[in-house]
């Protein structure tokens, strides 16, 4: 069997990664890296350093004109400016409505686009790392256990029933994230979650303040900081 995983270069994708060499072997697992015009590439170079780490084959992809209307903040030709505070704090804001950094159903393409390599790499399966956290108060409604069920649904029917999608972390928090990586000694000092692009993780924005969370519950550092 093998597994093809979404890997972004961050915590959750890293995780699965994991997950997936530990249950199927490295020679059976395939990494999929998705550009989509964001505003610097340091995801896509930690994915590439991760999955040199493991020795699995690193695909990538360009969706960057997919996404060319949107003025999501994480995109490189929006005027609007990364929000340095927790995503509690930010849907505070929304009235209901994703968070700023949310780009519109960029993990259903991702997902589609995914699942068409997939089947053509004799792929069984697409692992996905979305998280509880992420889905809490609607701020990433593409992470949801619904958004997750109807998108297996639609992929396992639009394979003929040869392809479905694993979501491990659907119903658990950051913390649990970490604490399964852990676990399997995931190379975290390797991965970037920060929305920013700078030499070092800028410690104010929803996912630096999440992934700290997370690491602090856990009792341990977290290792890209050491």
């Amino acid at each position: 069997m093998n597994a093809l995983v979404l890997a972004s270069g961050g915590i959750d994708s890293t995780t699965c990664l994991a997950m997936a060499i530990d249950k199927y072997g490295s020679d059976h697992v395939i990494a999929l890296s998705i550009y989509y015009g964001q505003k610097h590439t340091k995801e896509v170079e930690a994915a590439k350093k991760v999955t040199d780490y493991y020795g699995v084959r690193h695909l990538t992809l360009d969706l960057t004109e997919m996404f060319q209307y949107s003025d999501c903040s994480l995109l490189s030709h929006s005027d609007k400016e990364i929000p340095e505070e927790s995503y509690d704090e930010q849907l505070k804001k929304t009235d209901g409505k994703p968070v700023s950094t949310y780009v519109p159903f960029r993990n259903g393409l991702f997902l589609s686009a995914a699942a068409s390599m997939a089947l053509s790499l004799d792929c069984e399966v697409i692992y996905y790392g979305a998280h509880a956290d992420d889905a809490a108060g609607n701020a990433y409604p593409d992470c949801s256990q619904a958004f997750v069920d109807h998108m297996n649904a639609a992929i396992y029917e639009g394979s003929g029933r040869q392809l479905h999608i694993e979501v491990p972390f659907v119903g658990c928090n950051k913390a649990e994230v970490v604490k399964t990586g852990l676990k399997l000694k995931a190379p975290y000092e390797l991965t970037w979650s920060c929305y920013e692009g700078h030499d070092k993780p800028c410690g104010v924005c929803g996912t630096c303040i999440d992934r700290a969370r997370a690491f602090a519950l856990n009792g341990v550092s977290d290792p890209a900081l050491r």
